[in-house]
């Protein structure tokens, strides 16, 4: 009796062990790394590669597929990821029609999402996804302030013609309005165009006193070089959808003088040091610099580090409740994200609540301009 007891108890104790010892975190990641949007979501892959492996001393594990720009494909990832990974939370994605599309993937599996891109009011499925951009509303006060300062009164807009052009359009609107500045000409383009003459005619010829193209990346480029070819010689603004490198790349000298907001991470090195931004934006920027070279921080990467910041916050949280690969850890996750409070991002400081699943604040957007091919902050 006594040997039985000897060779069981130790059996006993490694088989309890190895039951109560808790799956890994895994974290479904779909980014657009090639296509029309890849310069949004090549800096965010890289980002992923950068992210410590244990949260809370807990394993992570990232999964991360490219989405190709593209909806169906994004559902797809959604759809792997949710089904056979068995994954906690859903980062996803780089640009705004595919992070839409995966998101009635995590409202059906009740499985959080953590967008790296705006989004238009979600409904119902709203208590599931958290967004880390800046919202467009946000956006488009700080650029008509900018506007209403210069004597701007007319506003042409050219946008994608997709729900990033489409909500741009009703936040600049709403804003421009409020100052008693009007949109005066409407225009849309797709994200793979390569010909937008015919728009850019018809915004010339409404004379605007500044013209706003709401795009992201190096697509954005195509309708400021044709408005400037056609002529036109008012002011140009753009979105903070353009801050990345390929953006300068291409656009050359006919991006110069371009005004935009963007997040402070962007000119982290300018930034007052009482900015909550200023110290987490530094430490990422050194981070990603030391792996991909001087100047090649991207804003888009950083909102993947805001994603891993939120989780990073919540995780903790989270495990007091559930196990990971549960979904009452699911649920438990989703209920810390929207409880994250005075978290100082690279972007900005989120506050969440139930009503908000972003939680910016004006401390999100800085005004900036690009001379001799480079960004600089305008005071």
């Amino acid at each position: 009796m006594n040997v039985k007891k000897l060779v069981w108890v130790p059996a006993l104790a490694l088989i309890l062990a190895a039951s109560s010892a808790w799956a890994d975190i895994t974290v479904g990641v779909s980014v657009t790394a090639t296509g029309p949007a890849a310069s949004l979501g090549i800096p965010e892959k890289q980002t992923f590669a950068l992210l410590p492996k244990t949260i809370a001393g807990q394993q992570v594990r990232y999964i991360v597929l490219d989405d190709a720009t593209d909806p169906s494909t994004a559902v797809k990832n959604a759809r792997k990821f949710t089904g056979e990974d068995k994954v906690d939370v859903l980062i996803a994605s780089s640009t705004t029609p595919t992070s839409m599309a995966i998101l009635e993937v995590a409202f059906e599996t009740k499985t959080p999402q953590i967008a790296m891109a705006p989004l238009p009011p979600a409904g119902e499925k709203a208590p599931w996804v958290f967004t880390t951009p800046q919202n467009f509303g946000q956006m488009a006060v700080a650029i008509v302030q900018h506007m209403a300062a210069n004597n701007v009164k007319t506003i042409g807009f050219i946008g994608y013609a997709d729900p990033y052009g489409q909500l741009w359009l009703k936040a600049i609107t709403g804003a421009a309005e409020a100052k008693g500045i009007k949109v005066t000409a409407v225009e849309s383009f797709q994200r793979n165009d390569t010909s937008v003459t015919g728009q850019a005619l018809k915004l010339i010829s409404a004379n605007p006193d500044a013209i706003l193209i709401a795009g992201s990346g190096t697509p954005a480029v195509l309708p400021q070089t044709t408005l400037i070819e056609r002529g036109y010689k008012g002011k140009y603004y753009q979105t903070h959808g353009i801050a990345n490198r390929d953006f300068l790349r291409v656009g050359g000298k006919n991006v110069e003088g371009t005004i935009f907001p963007v997040g402070p991470m962007l000119l982290a090195e300018d930034l007052p040091d009482s900015h909550a931004s200023k110290k987490p934006a530094l430490e990422y920027i050194k981070l990603y610099e030391a792996a991909h070279g001087a100047d090649s921080r991207s804003t888009f990467g950083g909102h993947a580090w805001d994603a891993y910041l939120l989780l990073a916050r919540a995780v903790p949280e989270a495990m007091k409740k559930a196990k990971p690969g549960t979904a009452e850890f699911r649920l438990a996750l989703r209920d810390a994200l929207e409880n994250v409070k005075e978290l100082a991002g690279v972007h900005g400081v989120f506050n969440m609540t139930p009503q908000d699943h972003n939680g910016m604040d004006g401390r999100a957007a800085v005004m900036a301009t690009i001379i001799n091919g480079d960004w600089k902050l305008l005071k």
